[in-house]
């Protein structure tokens, strides 16, 4: 009798444990079911961000040229990470007079941009592993680089906060940042960022100085064959702005064409159409 009781208290405390951790699981359950989850999410993350000082506004990281920092502190590093939206907002100004909401640029330049920049960009997580190992067997084959592989994301991520400095550091960053950019943001939020602070040559910055700079128009007025110019742009624009060399936008914007008839966003015979219509620049 003495044996049986001594088992039964050493069993005790196991069998308490094991409710205890019962009772965890259930509540946890219990947690996340009724929204307590909510803690995890972006939204409620990146708003705890209001806590901190107000960041200094400035422009992105593309306009400032050899300005950008090199080598930030690993605390700036660290925020910009964890607090994305407040870094994010401090590079672009969404009120600005030049802003161009996305329901305001039309679908042919999206489709454009996205077609010939990064086609996956619905698809993939802010990285396009099968873009990455295409574009490394066709440098491999070629011995140079000729094709890369960087998404849209990776190049808003760029485009606000890193230099032009090729180091692992900075591409590890680039990695971690265009992940975070995914989860915070929606894709039409990225890509109305996007549209809004890339280069498209001839000193315009956004979509909405370019439109006006090179054809006189608002970004909603462009037609199929102006989006199609303007989208092949960023690509390289120092080469590729109208205003230096025609004839070569005009190869570029035939690139954009038939990229987005492999996309499925157009077929042949309006691309076709598109090509041999004229253009007329602003000036």
């Amino acid at each position: 009798m003495f044996f049986l009781a001594t088992r039964r208290r050493r069993r005790s405390p196991k069998r308490l444990i094991r409710f205890l951790f019962l009772l965890i699981i259930i509540f946890c359950a219990a947690f996340f079911l009724s929204g307590g989850s909510a803690i995890f999410s972006a939204h409620t993350w990146q708003n705890a961000s209001g806590f901190l000082p107000r960041p200094t506004q400035s422009v992105p990281a593309n306009e400032m040229g050899d300005n950008v920092t090199e080598n930030p502190k690993m605390s700036e590093r660290l925020s910009r990470v964890l607090f994305l939206q407040r870094a994010v907002n401090s590079r672009v100004n969404k009120h600005a007079p030049h802003y161009v909401k996305l329901e305001d640029i039309p679908d042919s330049m999206q489709q454009a941009v996205v077609a010939v920049e990064d086609k996956r960009f619905y698809s993939h997580h802010g990285f396009d592993f099968e873009g990455i190992l295409r574009a490394a067997l066709v440098n491999l084959q070629s011995g140079e680089i000729e094709e890369g592989a960087s998404t849209i994301t990776q190049q808003l991520v760029k485009n606000l906060f890193l230099s032009h400095e090729q180091s692992f550091g900075r591409k590890a960053e680039e990695f971690v940042l265009a992940l975070d950019m995914e989860w915070c943001y929606s894709k039409d939020e990225i890509l109305e960022m996007y549209l809004n602070t890339i280069y498209y040559g001839s000193s315009y910055y956004g979509i909405g100085p370019a439109a006006e700079g090179y054809f006189g128009k608002k970004p909603r007025d462009l037609q199929l064959p102006e989006a199609a110019m303007l989208a092949g742009l960023p690509n390289a624009p120092s080469l590729y702005s109208p205003y230096v060399d025609f004839m070569m936008a005009k190869k570029r914007q035939f690139v954009v064409l038939d990229a987005m008839v492999n996309c499925g966003y157009i077929d042949k015979g309006i691309a076709e159409d598109a090509k041999i219509k004229p253009i007329y620049l602003a000036h």
